[in-house]
């Protein structure tokens, strides 16, 4: 055993070969997660201390992690401040709905785009991505006056209907990638199935939406969060007796103070806020834990990582 064999073999150890990273790789890149880890989750972290301080915790600039009592009623007075399971309906009503027509009606329009030749396609896609750069604020009063004219205003249709036809919160991104996923699926399949006497609607529900399930679980994800979290769109449509959980989070003081007034000394401050805030995002960290590996392999499959 000379030098230069074990001059390899350190090196490779230590920075690795074609094959396998060698371990100061490995502690570097554990490194940028972790770090990458501490941005993402601190937030998080701080919330769920804040929501579980008393008013005496919150003010002592000892305790920023662990208060010295836990305080369980902050979350009942964010429970009751947002009407939760009310407000939670509307939203999962609204939220799924939207996700649901907007997997349907936008995976149409993508095999369309990806399989179906017909004049005028290449202007119709153009416009399709126009459509997607333009800033959703620029047409939110046309809209408005439009639903208005319509009765749909304070109804679930302001936030369903776009999504009937394809369009709604990133709509057209959906559109895209459907389109690019269907692309990547071989020819022979429809081929087959023509052949076969199968009509074009039939090929699309038959043959290819069996074979789109990544795409299918990352468009509805994806819709799913992105309804969920929208606030300026659904603030704006749904003025009236119908809230969800975006607009009951903002009326959280006037809630709280008209229900106890003066009988219960309703100092509300951070730590309300803060139970109120992990009461909002509690249901999509359920779906997420739920579908995450299925997401991550959609993402891969779908090439939305190129």
């Amino acid at each position: 055993m000379n030098a230069a064999f074990w001059k390899r073999r350190v090196k490779v150890l230590l920075l690795g070969n074609g094959e396998k990273s060698g371990w100061l790789i490995r502690i570097l890149i554990y490194l940028i997660l972790l770090d990458i880890s501490v941005i993402y989750l601190n937030p998080f972290f701080y919330m769920i201390a804040t929501m579980f301080k008393s008013g005496v915790d919150l003010v002592d600039p000892t305790i920023r992690w662990i208060p010295r009592v836990v305080e369980l009623e902050n979350l009942k007075l964010a429970w009751q401040g947002l009407r939760y399971l009310s407000s939670l309906s509307n939203s999962l009503l609204i939220v799924s709905l939207g996700a649901i027509f907007q997997v349907v009606f936008c995976s149409l329009a993508g095999y369309a785009f990806a399989r179906i030749s017909f004049p005028g396609k290449t202007l119709l896609f153009g416009l399709l991505l126009f459509s997607f750069l333009i800033p959703p604020q620029t047409i939110i009063i046309p809209l408005y006056i439009l639903f208005g004219k319509l009765g749909w205003l304070g109804t679930p249709l302001a936030i369903v209907g776009p999504a009937i036809f394809g369009h709604g919160i990133k709509g057209a991104l959906f559109v895209i990638i459907f389109r690019q996923f269907f692309m990547t699926l071989p020819k022979e399949l429809e081929e087959a199935a023509k052949i076969d006497g199968a009509g074009m609607f039939r090929v699309y529900w038959r043959v290819i939406m069996p074979l789109s399930t990544p795409a299918l679980l990352v468009v509805f994800l994806f819709s799913f969060i992105w309804h969920w979290n929208d606030t300026t769109f659904t603030q704006l449509m749904l003025r009236g007796e119908f809230t969800p959980l975006s607009i009951s989070l903002n009326g959280l003081d006037q809630v709280l103070n008209g229900t106890f007034g003066q009988e219960k000394d309703v100092k509300l401050n951070e730590t309300v806020r803060m139970a109120a805030s992990f009461l909002v995002i509690f249901p999509p960290l359920i779906v997420y834990f739920i579908a995450q590996r299925w997401f991550v392999e959609g993402v891969e499959r779908t090439g939305l990582v190129e």
